[in-house]
């Protein structure tokens, strides 16, 4: 059949068959290239979706009343200046700052002074003044949520051979760059280091600063006995320390060495030490202790340092300027999120295993936190909250609530 078809072309045809056949070939080639190369994610992008209340899994049986004591302590901000996030992208694409002017939240904060304590009437008030939006990252609404709480710690103001684990305050070398200064398009983004012969050079690691890198400078504030107990601090970013004279004191984040920040839980899934199903930061407390000839080179492995200075009073303040609501406050992403808005979170209880669908107020932030639906949920103090924190780890989506009068441009 091949031979009658070639026999019934002229020589002239059948040449130009040939290049058609030729031209296919190649476009078939270059086809399969292009299903081979890999394809290039889209850069994270926080897309807003317009929905109603009756829309959001269990809102109608949640206690609203309970989040609004954490809305009203960022009230102040909102009130002053409007919410806006860190870096440069807004819901509709225009100059950070677009969800809603300081006018919009100034008057639904002066009402929520006015609410009950009663369930009903926290409810009616966030369903009057309030549209909900699904939070989506290009779209894509499902997104990682974890727990965070503050833990206790023994330490000493001077070092012993118990206490010998330094808690450091910030350098007096090193720098941080705010690079949006300097360009634009990298508004939100800082970096850290130290000048060294008049270049900006990454600061110590925290294998470096481990092995004395800041010792004799006179930076200690306190003393530990712990180091896993210091690494997870770093990690949590805040912790109540109690003194070996009975006294305690509250410290928290003061800034970073401006490494990245490396989970060593995937450290361990890759080595092999620990199936990924397994990671908690129990298992990893566990891992630590039962491997303290491994444990130092394990936490190395997270570059990223934390320094720390005392706090008045006995709570937390959060990187939004307020003090933390145990289950009401949550870490985000600040380069996409902003501070003060109140979101409803669906996704499941580390306790229980039950749905976990509740309303939170975004206030703080952290290394770990990255991306357009990614959360932190602040679940308190002591061993019972760092049980629950340390177990949560689920996926699930968030709705903000802006201010009905807002004009938000859902996309």
């Amino acid at each position: 059949m091949r031979g009658t078809a070639a026999r019934r072309l002229e020589p002239g045809a059948r040449a130009r068959a040939h290049v058609g056949f030729a031209a296919l070939a190649t476009l078939a080639a270059l086809s399969l290239l292009s299903a081979c190369a890999p394809r290039i994610p889209p850069a994270p992008r926080l897309t807003l979706e317009k929905t109603s209340f009756a829309e959001l899994p269990g809102w109608g049986d949640g206690r609203q009343a309970e989040a609004l004591a954490a809305f009203l302590r960022s009230c102040p901000s909102l009130s002053e200046a409007g919410p806006s996030v860190a870096g440069s992208q807004t819901p509709d694409g225009g100059p950070a700052g677009g969800f809603g002017a300081p006018g919009d939240w100034r008057r639904v904060c002066d009402e929520a002074r006015d609410v009950s304590g009663d369930a009903a009437a926290a409810r009616a008030f966030f369903e009057k003044r309030f549209v909900p939006y699904l939070a989506g990252d290009n779209r894509e609404a499902e997104g990682l949520f974890t727990g965070y709480y503050v833990p206790e710690l023994k330490g000493s103001r001077t070092r012993s051979a118990r206490y010998h684990v330094p808690i450091y305050r910030v350098p007096d070398d090193l720098v941080t760059a705010d690079l949006g200064l300097f360009k634009k398009d990298l508004k939100g983004i800082r970096i850290a280091g130290k000048v060294e012969h008049g270049r900006l050079k990454p600061y110590d690691s925290r294998a470096e600063i481990d092995r004395g890198a800041l010792s004799g400078r006179g930076l200690e504030i306190l003393y530990v006995d712990n180091p896993v107990d210091a690494f997870f601090l770093h990690i949590q970013g805040s912790g109540r320390v109690v003194l070996d004279d009975g006294s305690a004191t509250m410290i928290g984040y003061a800034g970073t060495n401006g490494r990245p920040y490396v989970a060593i839980g995937r450290e361990l899934v890759t080595s092999g030490a620990m199936a990924k199903e397994d990671v908690t930061m129990q298992s990893i407390r566990a891992w630590l202790a039962a491997h303290p000839g491994e444990a130092e080179k394990t936490m190395a492995a997270n570059p990223s340092y934390v320094f720390f200075h005392e706090l008045p009073g006995d709570g937390v303040v959060g990187a939004a300027g307020v003090a933390l609501t145990p289950g009401r406050s949550l870490a985000v992403d600040h380069r996409f999120l902003p501070y003060g808005v109140p979101l409803w979170l669906d996704s499941r209880d580390p306790a229980t295993g039950e749905p976990l669908r509740r309303l939170l107020v975004a206030q703080d932030t952290g290394g770990a936190i990255t991306g357009p639906v990614r959360g932190d949920v602040f679940w308190g103090f002591g061993r019972e909250a760092g049980e629950r924190a340390g177990r949560m780890e689920d996926r699930g989506r968030y709705y903000l609530l802006l201010p009905r009068a807002a004009a938000v441009a859902a996309r």
